[in-house]
């Protein structure tokens, strides 16, 4: 299982926009979960979103009314839309992927992490 993740990082002014897309890749017999966390200078890594191969769907509060994530079963992609981008959203941004993968059972994948860069 491989995932290419963080595509659409950068810097963004506060209240901007920034679109994140990530995929799966490998003999996937199915994906749980797909989503991505975050880590800021000093604070542990914290969910920012996930969605489950039926649909349901986690947003951490901080986020909640600005980000949405959406995805593309067919294509193993999920993508996160965040808007009105503030400051405290600045962090590495890491893909996951929870997914069962033939001759090699579960696997819990990260991607390298893209940088999310909110400032003036």
């Amino acid at each position: 299982l491989r995932s290419s993740c963080g595509v659409g990082g950068g810097l963004v002014q506060p209240g901007g926009s920034l679109r994140l897309s990530c995929t799966a890749s490998g003999s996937i017999f199915s994906i749980n979960a797909m989503g991505w966390y975050r880590q800021a200078p000093g604070k542990q890594r914290e969910l920012v979103a996930a969605v489950t191969s039926v649909g349901s769907r986690n947003y951490a509060d901080s986020v909640k009314g600005r980000f949405t994530i959406s995805r593309d079963n067919a294509k193993n992609t999920v993508y996160l839309q965040m808007n009105s981008l503030k400051p405290e959203d600045t962090a590495v941004y890491y893909c996951n992927v929870k997914a069962l993968v033939l001759g090699s059972g579960s696997m819990d994948v990260w991607g390298k992490g893209t940088q999310v860069t909110v400032s003036s």
